[in-house]
């Protein structure tokens, strides 16, 4: 995996195994990291058509609802845009040399 996957991995993993208030158990990831987290996964057995797929869904989700005001939506969309990225290079590996 890549830098972005393995920072989201390590955030949402000191919340794994913690329970709400009310009992019942909270997801330890949010769903947006488990899309990237897939959308690297097909990259990485260059499944690049799901890739860009689950990018579709990753890019709708982060655009149509407002963000949480604790800052999370500046670094998804880093994110969001790394991913694209890393996807162009990998369906274009001789325009690197450009």
């Amino acid at each position: 995996m890549n830098d972005e996957a393995d920072l989201l991995l390590d955030q949402s993993e000191e919340t794994a195994g913690r329970e709400s208030a009310g009992g019942a158990p909270r997801y330890s990831r949010r769903l947006s990291d488990k899309i990237l987290i897939a959308f690297h996964h097909a990259c990485d057995q260059a499944d690049y058509d799901v890739a860009q797929h689950l990018l579709q869904v990753l890019e709708m989700m982060l655009t149509r609802r407002p963000q949480t005001p604790d800052g999370t939506r500046r670094r998804n969309m880093e994110s969001l845009v790394a991913a694209h990225e890393r996807l162009w290079h990998l369906r274009h590996p001789d325009d690197e040399d450009r």
